[in-house]
């Protein structure tokens, strides 16, 4: 198995803090003390041989609560650690302009000597979603079969082709419902075309001395491309869909039995696309961890932390709690972490107790990937490393990766 560190981050602050502070996301010294934290914990996880250490990408957080992850902060990471691979889980493909994030990727990938991941998602946030797409017929995800949803998905694998045409040795064009390369299509004026025809890539200009394909460049370091994730996957579709084309998906889906289904699903998909792959390899999940001297204690940690908090306070109004919902379950879903952890999502107690539950996961699943999400910022700093000292010390040594 194989663990990857994922962090907000978040300015850190108890609730009582952010009020008095509001809006926090506006205190220098504030993000000053994240990226100290950050850059600490980032050396911890290397040390102990963490797979990756990733962010999500959001924005406009004034709260402080939920602040991203742009590639400058991955190129910080990457200079104060060693062997940890970097970058997002994931960046909001209908939010992004494909050639400049291949760019951008490209360009993080070269200056780290290949530590870098990509992830992917299409994005729940209005706030800022709507705000960078504004110039596109689109908004943020829904998943629920509307045709809002079905347009942000189809600008999503757009986005998704052209990265893969782009990362590729060879010129492209692209010819979409949303992009179209190179602009305008099919052919652009290029003045320095001579010079472009000696020294370019073959087959950017036409013998009409127009352009009529572009490459991007750097290419990525990795060949063909960074590894890919997707985040966070709930639906059977979406599994599929990454089986298919390679993608490794975090899988947010914990009840063991609907888990279960979705690695099957995974494998099933992936096999019938000629790749034979072991249940749960290549998959990945979510999950929250808290530490105590017992289980007691341990919830009461998560309470204060992300599970409790950022869920209770963020997170569940945009649905999440739904992923807990029980076969044959009607109303509301409880929102507390007493119902993570009967989702086996949360694990909190003693080492051997957690260890125990990943051995659980293990048994039913095999995820290849198991993708921790932090306290950082939502804790006070010496809880959250004290946990990542002791799942260093006491949990990865059982699951050898």
């Amino acid at each position: 198995m194989k663990f990857i560190y994922f962090m907000l981050p978040a300015l850190p602050a108890t609730e009582s803090e952010r009020e008095a502070l509001r809006p926090i996301g506006h205190r220098t010294e504030k993000w000053q003390q994240m990226l100290t934290e950050v850059r600490e914990l980032a050396k911890m996880a290397d040390d102990y041989g963490f797979e990756a250490i990733c962010f999500p990408e959001h924005h406009l957080h004034t709260e402080g609560m939920e602040m991203g992850g742009p590639s400058s902060l991955y190129l910080d990471v990457a200079h104060h650690t060693k062997n940890i691979k970097v970058g997002p889980v994931g960046y909001v493909l209908p939010s992004h302009n494909p050639v400049k994030l291949a760019i951008d990727t490209a360009w993080l990938d070269q200056m780290t000597q290949g530590r870098t991941v990509v992830g992917m998602a299409r994005g729940y946030q209005e706030r800022w979603f709507n705000a960078m797409t504004q110039l596109l017929p689109v908004q943020t995800a829904t998943s629920d079969a509307s045709e809002r949803d079905k347009l942000n998905r189809e600008l999503f694998e757009e986005v998704y082709r052209i990265l893969k045409l782009a990362w590729k040795d060879e010129p492209f064009n692209y010819d979409g419902k949303f992009y179209k390369f190179p602009f305008p299509y099919p052919a652009s004026p290029w003045k320095a075309g001579d010079y472009t025809r000696r020294f370019g890539a073959d087959g950017e200009m036409g013998e009409d001395g127009l352009l009529h394909n572009i490459s991007v460049v750097p290419k990525p370091y990795q060949k063909p491309h960074p590894k890919l994730f997707q985040a966070f996957s709930m639906s059977e579709n979406t599994i599929r869909w990454t089986a298919r084309e390679g993608i490794s998906p975090v899988i947010l889906t914990s009840i063991p039995e609907d888990y279960r289904k979705m690695v099957e699903a995974y494998q099933d998909e992936a096999g019938q696309h000629g790749r034979d792959l072991a249940l749960g390899e290549d998959t990945g999940v979510l999950r929250s961890v808290h530490f105590g001297r017992n289980k007691d204690e341990a919830m009461r940690q998560a309470q204060r932390g992300v599970s409790g908090t950022g869920w209770r306070e963020f997170w569940g109004h945009h649905g999440f709690y739904e992923v807990f919902r029980r076969a044959g379950e009607t109303g509301d879903v409880p929102q507390t972490i007493e119902r993570m952890e009967e989702s086996h999502y949360l694990y909190a107690g003693e080492p051997n107790a957690v260890a125990d539950k990943i051995h659980e996961l293990a048994d039913n699943g095999n995820p290849e990937y198991f993708v921790w999400w932090s306290d950082q910022g939502m804790l006070p700093f010496n809880e959250v490393r004290r946990n990542l000292q002791l799942f260093g010390e006491k949990i990865m040594p059982q699951f050898p990766g």
